[in-house]
Formats: C-alpha cells, structure tokens, sequence
C-alpha cells in the first residue's frame, strides 16, 4: 500500500490576482483589495507591487493611502472569491481526484498513488508551479504526509520564529542577559531595551515549495513557529510568553501536561500534524448534471418536429435521472435558433419523475409559448433541480407507511392535474390548505404551495361549533355595546332584524402572541338568523387595547 502523502496549496494574494485576472491589465500599479471589519476598512490581500511598498495583509486601508499614494483599491467579494477557489479546485483533479478546499485561500490534494504519473513529487510540484503561474497566480507548497504538516509547510517553510518580547518574557531575558554579562565580561553592555544595540537578525526569503520525505515530518516541522499548527492567535501568544515558539518546544513535552495547561485543541493538533490522530481529506463531490441534446441537420419549425426531437431526447433524459436514482423536478428546454437566437421554457413537476411518459404531455403543453422565427437547428433539455427517488419500505407507523406507499403507486392523478395547471398557470399559483393548530377560527389553517407540500392526512379536524362558510376580516356592526343580541342592528349600510340566535361560543386571544387583530379582547360569537333568512356570524368584543362593540365575522351561506 502506497505511503500517504498530501500537498497544500496556498495563494496569499487569491483575492487581488482574482481581480487582476478580470481586469485583463487595467491595473499596473500595486493593488489591495479591502473590507470592512469592525467599522473599519481593512486590506484582506495585496499583489506584488503593493507588498513591494511595505503594504501588509489586515493592515488599516488608511495608513496603506498613507504609506502608497497611487494605491488602487477594490472592495472584497467573497462570493466571487469562493466561485474562483472552486474553479482551482477543479483544475486541481488532473493532479488527484482527492481534492478539497482548505479554507478561504488554499486546497489540500491527496496524492497518495498519483505523483508517480508526474515522475517524482518534486516533477509535480513543478508542473503546478507552472500551471500557477501561467494563470497569473502566486502560490506557495507543501507536501508531507498529514495534512496538518503540508498546511504548515506551505505557509511556514523557511520561517524562523520570530523572538517574543514583552511581558514577563522581556524581564526574564534582561534578567538573564545581565547576569551572564556579570560572569564573563568586567565591562557591563546594555540590553538592547534599555538603548543598546537590537539584535540582528537574519531575513530568511520563503521557498514557494517544501517536501517532507516519508517518515520525515519531525524534523520538517520542529523549526517552524507554533502558528503552523492551526492555533488561534491567543494560543500562540501565551506559548510564546512562556517560551514555546517552535514546534520542536511542543514535542519534547509531555501530552498530559501539555492538556493540562492548554486544553485539548493543542494536544489534537499536534497529534494531526505528526500523523498520531486522523485527519482525511474530503473532497468536494461535483454537483449531478443532467442535460441532453439535439443538433438538426436542417431547420425545423413545426410542432410535430419539436416533440419529434423531445421524444428522441427524453427517453436518454430519464434513463440517465434512473442511473443516478433521481428524478426531474424542474427541466428547461432550450430552442437555438438559426438566427443565434435561443427560446427556452421552462417546466415544474408536482413530484420528482423520472417517466418520459409524464413529463411528455407538460413539455407538450409549452411548446406553443416558443418562436421558431426562421427555424431552431438545436434543442437541449436540461434538468434543473432534480430530487432523489428511492424505494420505500415500511417504517415507523404502519398506518402512516402504507399512506406513503399508496400515495406513490395510486395517487399521481393530483401530481399531474397539479403539473398540468402549472404548466398553464405556474406553479406557485397552486395552493393548497392545511390545518393548523389553533383555536383562533381564522387560524385554523394554513396555504402551501401544491407542488411542494403533501395533502392533508385523514379528516380535517371537527370544530366545537359549526363555522361559516365564508370568513372574512371583523367588520364593525352598528348595535348598543352590550352583550345581548341586538334585535335590530346595521352592517353594509343596510339594517337588519333579528329572527333567532343560537350561542355564545366564548373564544379567548392567544395571549402568548401579539395579534393587532385581537385587541378587542374575548369574544362570545352568535350564530344569527336574520329575518330575510341570512346566517351571519356575529360576535361581541369585550374590549381590551381596543373598546368593546359587535362585528360580523363571517357568513353560513
């Protein structure tokens, strides 16, 4: 079995090359791409020409102007930014199959078995150094044998860590250095804190790549600082005080005193970048695309030519959907003309389907909505959005599992009437109602979209009371504002006598919610029979935020 072994790419300047790109050489001057963070305008990435005038990456978009007066500024778009790392993600399959995104600015390539087709892992290296660079991208490499270590390789090969001075860290050095002064030399220098010379040192320029040979991760890593172990910065900071600032620090001490004092997160890093815990790689699986077309060799206008070509396309259409065990939900079917022009439709289904012989009369009933003009010499049709379709067995209640089954083998009249008007209408012009949990009797139910809900289960539930046919929002009923039926009153502009009454229903607000509709407080409703024979629903309010008085709520017939 091959030895595991994964590179890691890392852009530092993703964010500005992007734009560059796009601009195609409108910029020649240095470059910094910027975003607001804590009200505060910041840069996020530079190009070479910035980082050239001492610019760096977080720094304060304003001091930048300060230190560059001809820089050039573009605000960040993140989504921009994502679609072009997942655009290098696919060009990072010819090198591994196993690739996945490693943050905002970097991928991570499981190689293990694939360097030999390249000659050697440095020869792969290489070719994608080139490839970079050929797509105008700065990139820098790493490749070891965990993940964790071919992170830190990328971004910290050639690095030395930086000495930490403050704190407790600078009085035990001044400390020290005095002393050793004392033994070996009479004549007493001067910390460099305190006036004397700064200590040189040495500039160390980064390598665009690092290999740690196989087994070899101890000794690439140990001088690298602890910030290529993936730690926070206020993780960092408190090694650093007191002392730890390589990884070789890290592993001569014992794990249970490291957790003791640190917590888990850092011992776990360790552990992933010397190859003690797991850390898989995990690609990112490539959407499922469903499309089909159809090139004429000459020009077609009739409609009996269009769902000639449909019933030569759909057929392919479903069986690969049946391959991948999906079904279609929404299709598109594209008309290319012989003028460059392209006519489309669209369709929506009520369920996922993979049957040509129920998406067939749908497609049918859009063709009439396309131009021909001088004729369509392409068809394509497209799915959209498709939807998994699996075998279902039973499962959880029994009652409930043999609904499902038979609303799938018996019940695909409604999805197709509801496809059917769809088509004609569009979809979210279908409703359909549901019950809903509530006493409130204008809450009772609720509209969903038909083509995306199932039908209600069993029997509506019975109110206490029978409830009108026709509701409508309270209207103000003209009547003395007490709680006896009035014998006489005046809705619509119309008077009206009092024949029978049945009631009240006593029917309180949710108190739990602010509903403006219930301000008028507890209801006592009355069924009431008029003398022209009408049915209304009337109700009195017993005031609340809003003073008492009767309404009419709705109608029996």
């Amino acid at each position: 079995m091959p030895h595991r072994r994964i590179l890691s790419l890392w852009f530092p300047r993703l964010g500005a090359e992007r734009i560059l790109r796009a601009e195609r050489g409108g910029i020649a001057g240095p470059l910094a791409v910027a975003e607001e963070v804590s009200n505060t305008q910041v840069i996020s990435a530079l190009n070479l020409a910035a980082s050239a005038e001492g610019l760096q990456a977080g720094q304060p978009l304003r001091d930048a102007h300060a230190m560059c007066a001809g820089l050039v500024v573009r605000p960040r778009n993140r989504a921009a930014e994502a679609a072009f790392l997942a655009a290098l993600r696919r060009w990072a399959g010819k090198f591994s199959p196993w690739v996945a995104e490693a943050g905002e600015d970097g991928l991570t390539i499981d190689l293990t078995g694939c360097a030999h087709l390249f000659g050697s892992e440095a020869a792969l290296m290489e070719t994608v150094g080139q490839d970079c660079a050929e797509m105008g991208l700065s990139v820098r490499m790493g490749l070891a044998d965990t993940l964790g270590a071919a992170w830190a390789l990328a971004r910290y090969a050639g690095e030395e860590a930086a000495p930490e001075r403050s704190g407790d860290a600078i009085d035990q050095e001044a400390r020290a250095t005095r002393a050793r002064a004392q033994k070996r030399q009479s004549v007493k220098r001067r910390h460099w804190t305190r006036g004397g010379a700064a200590p040189q040192l040495q500039a160390v320029v980064p390598q665009l790549g690092r290999i740690a040979e196989a087994g070899q991760a101890y000794g690439a890593l140990a001088p690298l600082p602890v910030a290529a172990l993936r730690l926070d910065s206020a993780m960092v900071a408190q090694l650093n005080r007191l002392g730890l600032r390589r990884i070789g620090d890290l592993l001569g001490q014992p794990r249970a005193s490291l957790a003791r004092r640190f917590g888990q997160g850092l011992v776990l890093r360790l552990d992933q970048a010397m190859g003690s815990a797991p850390e898989p790689v995990s690609p990112a699986r490539s959407p499922d695309h469903f499309a089909v077309r159809l090139t004429l060799p000459e020009p077609i206008g009739l409609m009996e030519d269009l769902l000639a070509g449909i019933d030569r396309m759909l057929p392919r259409l479903c069986a690969r959907l049946e391959a991948r065990g999906k079904g279609a939900r929404v299709l598109r079917l594209e008309a290319h003309r012989c003028d460059q022009e392209m006519e489309a439709v669209t369709l929506g289904l009520a369920r996922a389907s993979r049957d040509p012989a129920r998406i067939r009369p749908l497609l049918e009933m859009k063709l009439e909505q396309i131009d021909a003009g001088y004729g369509i010499d392409m068809l394509r049709l497209e799915v959209l959005q498709a939807e998994a379709i699996h075998a279902r067995t039973p499962a959880g209640h029994l009652q409930a599992s043999a609904a499902a089954r038979a609303r799938q083998e018996d019940g695909t009249a409604l999805e197709d009437l509801i496809g059917r008007l769809g088509a004609r209408l569009g979809m979210e012009a279908i409703t359909r109602y549901h019950p809903a949990e509530s006493h409130i009797p204008e809450k009772t139910f609720t509209v969903q979209a038909a083509a995306w809900s199932e039908p209600a289960a069993g029997d509506w539930p019975r109110p206490p009371r029978p409830r009108p046919l026709l509701l409508w929002r309270p209207e103000l009923v003209h009547a003395p504002d007490v709680p006896q039926v009035p014998e006489q009153f005046r809705w619509r502009g119309r008077d009206w006598a009092l024949a029978e009454a049945e009631g009240p229903e006593r029917i309180a607000p949710e108190w739990w919610l602010e509903d403006p509709e219930w301000r008028s407080g507890v209801r006592d409703y009355w069924v009431v029979v008029t003398g022209c024979g009408t049915r209304l629903w009337l109700f009195f309010a017993h005031g609340g935020a809003l003073s008492p008085g009767w309404f009419c709520h709705g109608s029996f017939a």
